[in-house]
């Protein structure tokens, strides 16, 4: 006896959960996203790690939370937000084996909708986003958690990271440079 095929991953226009240098004001984000999204909001990916990288972040799964940014693409550059992402993030198709990152399904939380369970403090501090997401199952009516596309570290990233990698605590990615200010080094 078989188990049955679960079919092919969504093909929806679900929007994108972002926890690195495509937060608000990190520099991949208006170098990628500006113009190209209707709407941005604090979120959070339950049973995820998030572990520190060459100046940027992986998540990987894991029993803990990584903070970050619920976007929605602007009507019309769907395709296009997805190639320049996908290249951005070295995702070449699922399973590849030179993905740096694998583009995923996954249900990540609302702040303050339910749901959410943390409150205000899930909600990944000052900057990271604050515009209300406009309808389309992206969130804004406490209907719970939202399912959009994650990067998580593909399998030869996470092997590594388990092993050796460094876990950021807390799960929120910063690059020690205040709101607004120069970027350090």
């Amino acid at each position: 006896m078989s188990t049955p095929d679960p079919g092919p991953p969504p093909t929806g226009e679900l929007p994108f959960f972002v926890y690195g240098t495509l937060l608000p004001g990190e520099p991949n984000h208006d170098l990628f996203l500006r113009g190209r999204t209707t709407g941005e909001r604090p979120a959070v990916l339950p049973r995820a790690l998030l572990y520190d990288g060459p100046g940027y972040p992986y998540a990987i799964d894991g029993h803990g939370r990584v903070h970050g940014t619920l976007l929605t693409a602007a009507p019309g550059v769907y395709g296009e937000l997805l190639g320049l992402l996908d290249h951005l993030e070295e995702y070449l198709g699922p399973g590849h084996p030179r993905n740096l990152y694998e583009r995923v399904v996954r249900e990540v939380e609302l702040p303050g909708e339910s749901g959410a369970g943390r409150g205000s403090e899930a909600a990944g501090g000052a900057g990271q986003g604050g515009v209300e997401v406009d309808g389309d199952g992206a969130g804004g009516d406490g209907a719970g958690p939202v399912r959009a596309w994650v990067y998580l570290a593909a399998a030869a990233v996470t092997r590594s990271l388990r092993t050796g990698g460094s876990l950021i605590d807390g799960g929120r990615w910063v690059t020690g440079r205040p709101p607004g200010g120069p970027r350090t080094p």
